[in-house]
């Protein structure tokens, strides 16, 4: 990708692989499942060309990023750590950055702005909305109960059997379902039945904004170091929430603007809407400034929409700088 500069930095005691683009304030930009740095490519070009130094690593367990062996090496505190290692490095001269996060990443932003508030400066989260601990449901218990064992996250914490299905499904493959899918109901993963399509042969069609340039490089990418570390997020969902016991009632205290598309399946699981827009969402981030729901869009909208989700990033951040 033209301009972009890639670079490995030693954070929190793993090799992190970041690539990097133009000079000026740092924006972090942290990438969700299953994609890498390279779903901001869009984001990267257009806000360096505004006078931002975008910085995008691969997550730990993902791209050329190391990816540690335990499970337990995935909680938000690990991903937390490297990330205000990686700020050390990048941004020593500036105390608080930009911060965009979609997805897993949206997540991991939100418990960045939890743990160190002191280092963000503002926050354009999409996809994912911040959820208040609760004390008491287990989040994958519950998960079960409301959604069944298919339902994906379920399916996510069977260690090794999960990695056996996408491996015999092949990478390209996988990565074909996962960023086309436009369901706005809940992922399934029935066991032994792959996306739970009629024929598993059939081809997946492409959406215009995603080419099989785009496929082969998150997949050849997946090749070489497996799903396992991606997966560890989802199989730490409940160490996660012991871990932030000391958090429960905690408010998000750094300005942020909210922007998911409608055809979202997160948008639109159980509750989601009403808690984003009836009062929910405003009482645990109290800066919340602005939710926008862009019409006709699914879950990977910085990819979809990218000239929107620029503009947008944009306008927002412009007002701190």
């Amino acid at each position: 990708m033209e301009g972009i500069e890639h670079k490995t930095i030693k954070v929190n005691g793993i090799n992190m692989h970041v690539a990097e683009k133009g000079q000026g304030p740092v924006i972090l930009f942290l990438h969700g499942f299953p994609e890498l740095w390279y779903c901001w490519r869009h984001q990267m070009h257009a806000l360096a060309s505004l006078g931002y130094r975008a910085v995008a690593p691969d997550l730990r367990g993902f791209g050329d990023t190391d990816a540690p062996a335990e499970a337990s090496s995935y909680t938000c505190l690990h991903v937390v750590g490297d990330l205000i290692a990686l700020l050390d490095a990048v941004a020593a001269d500036q105390e608080k950055v930009f911060v965009v996060g979609h997805d897993w990443g949206a997540v991991i932003a939100w418990h960045l702005c939890l743990f160190r508030p002191d280092r963000v400066k503002a926050l354009v989260n999409l996809s994912v909305a911040f959820t208040p601990r609760n004390p008491q449901y287990k989040p994958v218990p519950a998960l079960k109960a409301v959604y069944g064992g298919d339902y994906y996250m379920c399916r996510f914490q069977e260690e090794g059997d999960i990695e056996d299905e996408l491996a015999s499904l092949g990478c390209d493959r996988v990565m074909k379902e996962f960023l086309s899918n436009r369901n706005p109901g809940p992922l399934m993963l029935p066991k032994g039945k792959g996306f739970g399509n009629a024929s598993p042969d059939a081809p997946v069609t492409l959406p215009s904004w995603l080419s099989e340039d785009d496929i082969h490089y998150y997949a050849s990418n997946f090749e070489k170091k497996g799903f396992t570390g991606a997966l560890n997020y989802f199989r730490n969902l409940d160490r996660n929430w012991e871990l932030t016991a000391p958090w429960t009632g905690a408010k998000i205290l750094v300005p942020v603007k909210f922007i998911v598309g409608d055809q979202d399946l997160v948008y639109n699981s159980m509750g989601a809407k009403d808690y984003i827009h009836k009062g929910g969402f405003k009482k645990y981030v109290p800066l919340l400034e602005e939710v926008v729901v862009m019409e006709g869009v699914a879950h990977f909208i910085n990819e979809e929409r990218p000239e929107e989700i620029n503009q947008h990033i944009y306008d927002f951040f412009k007002k701190f700088d």
